[in-house]
């Protein structure tokens, strides 16, 4: 599936299905490490085994009780979250130079194409200062992670649509003690999980074309 007119480049979308995050982590590091100037940007939508991972500059006690769900020390920015099935993955692999594109101005776009899909399913949600990411009331819906390298990003954000929400209760979300999560399924139980993977793509697509 081929995504057109982002900035006037195409991207290329792959949907991976559910996988291992490390073995994902090392491909978005491969695709990063050896795209050339003329690469063209991919986007990649998918769900993760369970697993905990910690940021670059993350604080390993806010992991309070891993259990036997593994933790894997990452590259992105940001605290510990929780990966698992029934949360959407979407990592962008762009080419933030190309783009004319800052960092700031990414991670709002990102923002605000979650809060527009929300929106448009009938909930309302909003940004908090300091702590990136989505919020419905005083709980995060949606959690952001970016990396940037040779002026390129990969990671992305996660999406809670309809999982198991108990292992946040073993972590610190993004480094708030007692910080609440929330999943669209518990606030519009008839929103389908294939009908968010295609709504979020498009007000991705809509936020990065526009200037």
């Amino acid at each position: 599936m081929n995504l057109s007119g982002i900035s006037g480049k195409d991207c290329i979308v792959r949907h991976l299905g559910l996988r291992d995050y490390p073995a994902v982590w090392h491909d978005m590091q491969h695709f990063t490490d050896t795209r050339t100037p003329d690469t063209t940007d991919e986007i990649w939508l998918l769900e993760h085994s369970p697993v905990f991972t910690l940021g670059l500059n993350g604080k390993p006690e806010h992991i309070l009780d891993p259990g036997d769900i593994p933790v894997v020390k990452c590259d992105r920015g940001g605290q510990v979250t929780y990966h698992g099935p029934g949360q959407l993955i979407i990592y962008l692999l762009l080419d933030l130079r190309r783009r004319e594109l800052g960092v700031k101005t990414l991670v709002h776009k990102i923002e605000q194409a979650i809060i527009d899909l929300l929106r448009d399913n009938g909930i309302h949600s909003q940004r908090r200062e300091g702590a990136p990411g989505i919020y419905v009331d005083d709980a995060k819906i949606a959690a952001l992670g970016l990396r940037i390298r040779r002026g390129c990003c990969y990671h992305g954000l996660s999406l809670n649509v309809n999982m198991d929400l108990e292992p946040f209760s073993r972590i610190n979300p993004c480094g708030y003690a007692g910080l609440k999560t929330t999943q669209l399924h518990d606030l519009q139980p008839d929103v389908g999980f294939e009908h968010i993977y295609d709504a979020l793509l498009q007000q991705l697509k809509r936020q990065l074309a526009a200037g």
